[in-house]
């Protein structure tokens, strides 16, 4: 199961374009919120969470993403217990996926010392104890995926897909969507 976290503020399309492709390629994934029902973002779209925060099931969770835009990512860093969920996953050899500004989230609760990363231009400062490699789109280091932006969310969400379901799986759905 891979539980996206949505947030008030969070960048529609770093969290439902990865939603879809993973969909698409028959990974059970969710919508996860603070509260139940709608959560409104970055730009008024509102999406339908599936779960709320206390009702993830980390036995049965293979991945976390963490969709950026800065208001989604600063109402998420408020969220208590999702530092603690971060260890777990990762101690686990679970993934953690951050894209946009939300790497700066892992950097500053300590996930990314000496971990290649990428994040927003210009956000790079914020990636305290990571290696910045701002030409990337997307970076892989250990079980932590890493994206620029919102323009880098179907690279970001083909590379979750990879992640979990390898290589062939991720080029059937590139090539499905004709990206």
């Amino acid at each position: 199961m891979v539980y996206i976290m949505l947030a008030e503020g969070f960048e529609e399309s770093e969290a439902i374009v990865p939603a879809d492709l993973l969909r698409r390629a028959g990974i059970e994934t969710a919508f996860v919120s603070m509260e139940p029902g709608l959560v409104r973002g970055s730009h008024g779209i509102c999406v339908q969470s599936d779960l709320t925060f206390g009702q993830i099931d980390l036995s049965r969770a293979e991945m976390l993403v963490l969709p950026g835009g800065l208001g989604g990512v600063k109402n998420l860093s408020k969220l208590s217990g999702i530092g603690h969920t971060i260890q777990l996953l990762l101690e686990q050899d679970k993934w953690v996926a951050a894209i946009c500004a939300a790497p700066t989230l892992l950097a500053k609760r300590g996930f990314l010392p000496g971990k290649n990363a990428v994040c927003y231009p210009g956000m790079e400062d914020q990636l305290v104890g990571a290696v910045p490699q701002m030409e990337c789109s997307v970076v892989v280091d250990g079980h932590i995926i890493t994206g620029r932006a919102a323009g880098s969310a179907f690279d970001f969400g083909l590379e979750l897909v990879k992640a979990l379901a390898g290589a062939e799986k991720a080029e059937e759905v590139r090539h499905g969507i004709h990206y």
